[in-house]
């Protein structure tokens, strides 16, 4: 076995070791609980409270980041133009920096660990890229450092406020009002840097493309999910009158970038741009519930994102690690009748486009139903204008679909043979798939988890506003 052979393997076990973990806490996890478990105390530290735990929601986060790192590692693994050593160290340290920001129960060092992670991405894609990958690190780092400054202003002045930084005690804050619209100002800005909205997803498209794929999966699955945990853990607790306020602004913004990034999906020619787009209208759709003041549509929002997590994951698999390993161009046009010389590639692909367009009996059907449910019982009109993304969805992955897997024999560009999937990639897909069928049949599984959690934070973020009103 040579040296690279193990630490492939050396890092592959390591996050095995981290699903088997996170697996063990969520059965010793008590659901019927208000409070965070497994509470950890760092004493040595002076300068902030750092300790971590564990609420009803942050478990989820937790568990779909354990899962997707292996993934990640497996999905670039035969890849020769990798430095092994340098990538499985990135991934792991991403891994790392990705659960401390779900785990720590601290505004300060959630902002630390927010921010943390961008230097590894920056080298993920700037050392493991493609063409343009050091503009598209720039992008990444820039868009996001500075987007986040704003969150960082107003985590200076709660702690000036308050003389805390704590969750548990943030939570017990009434800000005024008018503290409360700057507040809410400054997080929403870092979180629809983070998200993207409209006009400040140009980062994420550059990242997405030039990512090496282990770096694509991990932007779809986790990163972007940062933003949504973000606003269950800061916006709706800390500062709910605001977001109140606020809601209707959110929703128009979402629709747009829901309708923008859809259509701008249905005209582009680069396959992994496709699935990035894709996700930019996907996300527009959670964020769209966790704003809906309703449980239905809070639980809806956490279910989309775990579900995008895995279908976006297998989607980039699908362009960026197997028909872009074996042809070496993203151009969709000369891809067609993949059926013909893949076709278990072709099945695993559609079930994953189904999951794509929300189809029933996926886990992202339940979440975009929940998700757009609520919204229209929050806005009725913006609710139903966000249900275009229903059709939206549909179009443009049904046109993607076919475009690869059907419309006539294969290209004569290439020259060589197709091989189907290796075992490495069909397991990969599988579990994936996996996920995604298991969960949409029987989501009772996670909502039966998060309901308390969802419902307390509704309770309290109702309570606080209330105080406004009497």
């Amino acid at each position: 076995m040579n040296e690279q052979m193990e630490i492939k393997i050396i890092a592959l076990t390591t996050s095995i070791i981290n699903v088997i973990i996170s697996l063990i806490i969520l059965i010793f996890y008590d659901f019927s609980l208000n409070h965070f478990q497994f509470l950890q105390d760092f004493d040595k530290v002076k300068f902030c409270d750092f300790y971590s735990g564990l609420d009803g929601i942050s478990i989820y986060f937790v568990l779909v980041t354990t899962i997707i790192t292996p993934i990640a590692l497996l999905s670039n693994w035969s890849s020769r133009k990798l430095t092994i050593r340098a990538y499985a160290i990135i991934i792991l340290l991403l891994e790392t920096l990705l659960l401390a920001v779900f785990l720590l129960l601290d505004v300060f060092l959630f902002y630390v660990f927010f921010e943390s992670i961008l230097p590894p991405l920056f080298i993920l894609i700037g050392l493991f890229g493609s063409n343009e990958r050091v503009r598209a690190s720039f992008y990444l780092f820039l868009y996001t450092l500075l987007g986040s400054l704003f969150l960082l202003l107003a985590i200076l002045t709660m702690s000036s406020l308050m003389g805390t930084t704590d969750f548990d005690g943030l939570f017990k804050t009434l800000f005024e009002f008018d503290v409360q619209k700057f507040l809410f100002i400054g997080i929403f800005i870092a979180f629809a840097v983070k998200t993207p909205f409209i006009f400040l997803n140009l980062w994420l498209l550059k990242a997405h493309v030039e990512s090496p794929l282990g770096g694509s999966i991990f932007l779809a699955a986790i990163v972007l999910k940062l933003s949504l945990y973000g606003i269950f853990r800061i916006l709706l607790p800390i500062v709910p009158k605001a977001t109140l306020i606020y809601t209707p602004l959110i929703f128009s913004i979402c629709v747009i970038t829901i309708v923008y990034a859809s259509i701008n999906t249905l005209r582009t020619i680069d396959i992994k741009e496709i699935v990035a787009y894709s996700s930019v209208a996907h996300a527009a759709v959670y964020v769209l519930g966790s704003f809906s003041n309703s449980v239905i549509g809070i639980e809806g929002s956490i279910l989309l994102g775990l579900g995008h997590a895995f279908v976006s994951s297998g989607l980039f698999i699908c362009m960026g690690g197997i028909l872009y390993d074996r042809s070496h161009t993203r151009l969709i046009s000369l891809y067609r009748g993949m059926t013909q010389v893949m076709p278990v590639f072709s099945i695993l692909f559609f079930i994953l486009s189904l999951g794509n367009m929300s189809t029933p009996l996926t886990l992202n059907f339940i979440g975009e139903f929940m998700s757009l449910y609520g919204a229209f019982e929050r806005l009725p009109i913006l609710g139903s204008l966000a249900s275009s993304s229903i059709v939206l969805s549909a179009a443009f992955t049904i046109y993607l679909y076919n475009r690869i897997a059907f419309g006539g024999s294969l290209t004569r560009h290439f020259t060589i043979s197709f091989p189907d999937l290796n075992n490495r990639e069909f397991t990969i897909l599988f579990i994936l798939v996996g996920f995604t069928v298991i969960l949409g049949v029987y989501p009772a599984v996670i909502l039966d988890g998060l309901h308390y959690s969802v419902s307390t934070l509704i309770y309290s973020f109702n309570a606080d506003v209330s105080h406004y009103f009497l």
